[in-house]
């Protein structure tokens, strides 16, 4: 999938700037090929919980996004991430007291 199509999928209107920040982290994501389908699912699947995938502005890395932390909804974003990491080899590592996860990418 081109970045255009991506960086439109997870919400952001696609410029040269952010092509090269999805391309950089795509090179720092181990089988980010693998994976990627499984990570636009999980951002559609996560909107209902008030959650998303992001590009992260700090590391090179998409990250996923818990925007109302106290809810059950909240809760539920845990489990999908957690079951997303496990069914597709994806290594995950949350944020220590943020509701934010990063992809680190596709593990054997």
């Amino acid at each position: 999938m081109d970045a255009e199509a991506i960086l439109t999928q997870l919400g952001y209107a696609p410029n040269d700037a952010l092509k090269k920040q999805l391309h950089d982290i795509q090179k720092n994501t181990p089988g980010y090929d693998k994976i990627e389908k499984h990570i636009l699912d999980l951002h559609e699947h996560l909107k209902v919980n008030n959650a998303y995938v992001a590009l992260s502005n700090t590391t090179n890395h998409l990250k996923i996004k818990i925007d109302s932390p106290t809810s059950a909804l909240a809760e539920e974003a845990h489990e999908k991430i957690r079951h997303f990491s496990e069914r597709y080899k994806v290594s995950v590592e949350k944020l220590q007291n943020k509701e934010t996860y990063y992809i680190l990418g596709f593990h054997h």
